[in-house]
């Protein structure tokens, strides 16, 4: 049985963003899909996947919030990891509060993001919502 390599799943509204961390997993040597907003990434992915999310907390339409309950409700494990411009203790409480992975100001420390996903794909979650 052959297991199918992770993904880092990229959420951002913002174009440049999406292609800049494309363009640092693809050299990390990591699969990637990005999308422009929650609503695309749930039209475009099964939740059973395997890899983990690096999402824009501030979008327009869904929130990555939202998407984090989303996914608990379907009974996915895949990982959270937060990415923000607007660093505050609320966001950084309402991040917490999700269940986030990894939480990083934009703009990204990039080797601080590859590591957090890679603990991502070393250290999988065991236990699915019920």
């Amino acid at each position: 049985m052959t297991r199918s390599r992770p993904t880092v799943f990229i959420i951002d509204d913002d174009a440049s963003v999406r292609r800049a961390l494309g363009r640092v997993m693809t050299s990390a040597g990591f699969d990637s899909k990005v999308f422009a907003s929650v609503d695309e990434f749930l039209a475009g992915t099964s939740l059973r996947g395997t890899g983990c999310i690096v999402a824009d907390m501030t979008m327009f339409g869904m929130s990555s919030l939202d998407l984090k309950q989303l996914l608990k409700k379907a009974g996915s494990d895949l990982p959270v990891i937060f990415v923000t411009a607007q660093d505050t203790e609320e966001v950084r409480i309402a991040a917490r509060d999700a269940g986030a992975a990894g939480f990083f100001r934009k703009p990204v420390d990039t080797q601080a993001l590859l590591d957090a996903i890679q603990w991502t794909f070393d250290n999988p979650r065991t236990t699915q919502a019920p």
